[in-house]
């Protein structure tokens, strides 16, 4: 079959590629960046890509007319806490008008479980994008899931962050709030099964994992998998707001995302029906072995993606490419350069930069700039890395924002999106037996200027130093 895959370099889309190349489909992508697409050179080779932005005029927009079927994974829950409901509704209708010209037959759509008499805007949204695609010219089948735990998912980092950082928590009480956790093996496996079945076509299923939880037992359930003990107070006093702000301070996830989220765990979120379970012959796995099958992904480098990629989960507002062009004029540098002599070496150092291996001089002095960036409403460091070793274009890398990274050219670009009165980019880049090094901010005003000299003196021992370090093999 020929398949579109929309959000196809988020969190599931990126899950689920690989999974319909080895059944044998042909898999066009619809990003809004191509170069964002986070896939290696082999896998580009299986793939059409077309760039496509759901939410501008759809008679602008063109998908191949032959294509069979459809995968809805858009949402634009982390972009917005005021109107991301307006944008999902109009993502769906112009999702609609696109594929009045094509032959696709069915459109399966990842939702989340609508049970609740009362619904949080996110899952309204998500309800009323349903009712939406229902009236598309596709037959629409519609997975209704809840929290969705693996390696590199929201949920799964958010609780990890709090495991982790607090052994004793002070927790709102909406902790007691019941849930229905399920596997990111699980959720593809109902994906790609119901592709093509014509029993799911017109239906609407809730699918989850066999555990019916509270936030709470999910927070003891970590720590059991981890093999330690966490005590877990719960109090009425904590507003929405400061809940958001508690979920935001002590995990990686951005304030806008914390804020919806905190607005749906009000929610209970349970399945009510087993019907698509019973019917494709599936067996869920149980929250505890979601939780030790991610760390498993962990400890062998194999995490695919992860949410903290989205460019919603930074500052950046427009395409990578308006960024990529460092300017020449108007701007203040740091630019240092070392001789080396195993530039292949130094290009591995290069790209191991940040997350879990650090910045390779005074990371203590970066995290005190993260938690200041932290405090003002930035990202801070929290998000880390997806991989280790490999970087793409559109890549959280702490609170940088990967541009580029040409491995064959021995480039790699990042962009800053910790909170600064101007626009900053750090650059490496290796040529003839030099690693040089260069750091530009394009000041916005007199404040800027005032912020890159209060800062200059320990770029002069940091940056120094950080060259030095890479270049060592």
């Amino acid at each position: 079959m020929k398949i579109l895959l929309t959000g196809a370099n988020g969190y599931i889309g990126m899950r689920l590629l690989p999974q319909l190349l080895d059944m044998g489909h042909s898999v066009v992508c619809a990003v809004r960046d191509e170069k964002r697409l986070s896939v290696d050179a082999k896998t580009r080779s299986k793939i059409d890509i077309v760039e496509i932005d759901f939410l501008d005029d759809p008679e602008k927009q063109k998908v191949p007319a032959d294509i069979d079927a459809a995968y809805y994974l858009i949402h634009s829950m982390t972009s917005s806490v005021t109107d991301f409901d307006e944008k999902e509704a109009q993502a769906a209708k112009n999702f609609n008008t696109i594929l009045e010209q094509t032959e696709c037959r069915q459109v399966i759509y990842l939702s989340g479980i609508v049970n609740d008499k009362e619904l949080s805007k996110h899952l309204s949204s998500r309800k009323n994008v349903e009712e939406i695609l229902y009236k598309g010219p596709f037959d629409l089948t519609v997975l209704r899931a809840g929290i969705i735990v693996g390696s590199g998912s929201s949920s799964f980092e958010i609780i990890r962050d709090l495991c982790e950082k607090l052994p004793v928590m002070i927790t709102p009480k909406w902790v007691l709030t019941k849930t229905q956790p399920i596997a990111i093996r699980d959720v593809i496996q109902f994906l790609t099964e119901v592709l093509g079945n014509k029993k799911t076509y017109g239906q609407s299923f809730d699918i989850g994992g066999p555990d019916i939880l509270t936030y709470k037992d999910m927070l003891h359930g970590y720590a059991k998998v981890r093999g330690f003990k966490n005590w877990i107070f719960t109090v009425p006093v904590m507003t929405p707001k400061l809940s958001s702000y508690w979920l935001y301070f002590v995990t990686s996830t951005s304030f806008k995302l914390a804020t919806n989220l905190v607005d749906s765990m009000k929610m209970e979120v349970i399945a009510e029906d087993n019907r698509l379970q019973e019917m494709l012959g599936i067996e869920t796995r149980t929250y505890e072995e979601a939780i030790d099958l991610a760390f498993k992904k962990i400890e062998q480098n194999l995490v695919i993606s992860s949410w903290k990629d989205s460019i919603a989960s930074g500052q950046i507002k427009e395409d990578l490419e308006n960024y990529i062009q460092v300017p020449k004029y108007g701007v203040l540098r740091d630019k240092k350069s070392i001789k080396i002599k195993d530039e292949d070496a130094v290009l591995e150092n290069v790209w191991r930069i940040g997350g879990e291996n650090g910045w390779y001089y005074g990371n203590w002095l970066w995290k005190v700039r993260g938690l200041m960036d932290k405090m003002v409403g930035g990202p801070g460091l929290r998000r880390g890395r997806t991989h280790p070793t490999r970087l793409f274009p559109g890549d959280a890398l702490d609170f940088w924002r990967v541009l580029l990274a040409d491995k064959k050219n021995k480039r790699l670009l990042l962009f800053a999106e910790m909170k600064t009165p101007g626009e900053a980019w750090l650059e490496f880049k290796i040529e003839d037996g030099v690693l040089y090094q260069t750091a530009t901010f394009r000041p916005k005003g007199l404040l800027g200027r005032l912020y890159w000299y209060s800062v200059l003196p320990f770029h002069l021992f940091i940056f120094g130093n950080m060259i030095r370090n890479i270049a060592k093999v």
